[in-house]
């Protein structure tokens, strides 16, 4: 099954060398499952030239706000839109979630609430499951047909599902600890309130739901559909 990766952000130079680009990243994390990748730098204006050049899509996450005007966004929320309505499977991770939730006619917002980094726990359907996290947008209106999947007390709408066709989470399943802590070192300071970044430190080694969340994407990658 060959696995469309559309590129919206870049991983810091700084961390590039020693720890991958987030469509390798992504590669990682899904290995095993008997996938083929091929990525599309969508943030550098680079799209697939037909929604039929994969089996099944899935959105990266960004620095870039959703509602940021980029003359890359317009074209990549038609893009979700056809994906959606063909029937393809489509994933969207952090800005992935919440583009396609824009896309589909929900809203984005900077959140008052402020920053989630690193470890979180979530209520994903029933259970507890800790995920890393690096956001401060959310997802604050989800649009009409999208089920809540996944929420905690800071984020509501955690992880989305659209029927049997789009499945969404602003948590980050590819991110390792030795991300996060170069994304404390690297994008952090001056961004993200001291107190957090020390949070996040010490909960670098404590164990997260990498591989279920991993099996979680192929399993609907894969599973079979009506149309």
């Amino acid at each position: 099954m060959k696995i469309g990766i559309l590129q919206t952000g870049h991983a810091p130079d700084e961390l590039k060398p020693d720890l991958g680009n987030y469509d390798a990243m992504f590669a990682q994390l899904l290995a095993g499952h008997d996938f083929e990748f091929i990525t599309w730098p969508v943030v550098d204006g680079v799209f697939p030239s037909s929604i039929h050049d994969a089996d099944g899509w899935l959105i990266t996450g960004s620095k870039h706000g959703a509602y940021e005007d980029h003359a890359w966004i317009p074209p990549l929320e038609d893009l979700i839109r056809d994906i959606h309505a063909a029937g393809l499977p489509l994933i969207g991770i952090c800005f992935g979630h919440q583009i396609i939730a824009q896309a589909m006619g929900g809203k984005v917002e900077k959140f008052t609430g402020g920053w989630a980094v690193g470890r979180q726990t979530y209520d994903f359907e029933g259970k507890e499951t800790a995920l890393n996290a690096w956001h401060q947008d959310q997802v604050t209106q989800r649009p009409e047909g999208a089920t809540v999947v996944a929420r905690n007390a800071f984020c509501e709408n955690a992880a989305l599902l659209y029927g049997d066709k789009v499945f969404t989470v602003q948590a980050h399943p590819e991110f390792h600890a030795s991300f996060i802590d170069g994304l404390l070192r690297t994008r952090a300071p001056g961004l993200v309130p001291d107190e957090l970044q020390e949070e996040a430190r010490q909960n670098l080694q404590n164990p997260v739901a990498t591989q279920d969340l991993a099996d979680k994407m192929a399993l609907f990658f894969k599973e079979k559909r009506i149309s």
